[in-house]
């Protein structure tokens, strides 16, 4: 896969997972709605991390001539993701939410916020 065909791939999981990411931390917990949709966001969100680590950094320092600093992100939301399946599993509440503020702070708003920065592919095809 090319680097474009990346970036379409990553774009095509992790856009819908911040609709659905944000949808459920704005409603109700527990519903079978939200556990159904809890699955299709954290697959999205581990498809969207692995995305990330195939394609090169392009700002900033690089190591082995291919991971930055974003690729962080990318390794936290594969710590997350399965994080907070077990522990809704495991029915710990406290922990469920923590890593899912995690994986969505982090992993959507956080790294999303890094993708928009001068010298990246998204902000030069939305600034230019």
């Amino acid at each position: 896969m090319n680097y474009e065909q990346l970036v379409y791939a990553h774009l095509a999981t992790v856009l819908p997972a911040f609709v659905i990411g944000t949808w459920l931390l704005a409603n109700h917990k527990g519903t079978p709605l939200h556990r159904s949709l809890g699955r299709i966001y954290l697959v999205l969100m581990v498809i969207t991390a692995l995305s990330t680590l195939a394609m090169p950094a392009h700002v900033g320092p690089q190591w082995l001539g291919h991971f930055g600093f974003i690729h962080l992100f990318s390794l936290m939301t594969l710590y997350f993701a399965p994080s907070a399946y077990f522990a809704a599993r495991r029915h710990d509440v406290r922990k469920h939410r923590g890593s899912m503020i995690g994986l969505y702070v982090g992993g959507i708003l956080i790294a999303g916020a890094f993708a928009f920065m001068p010298g990246r592919l998204l902000h030069r095809w939305l600034f230019g």
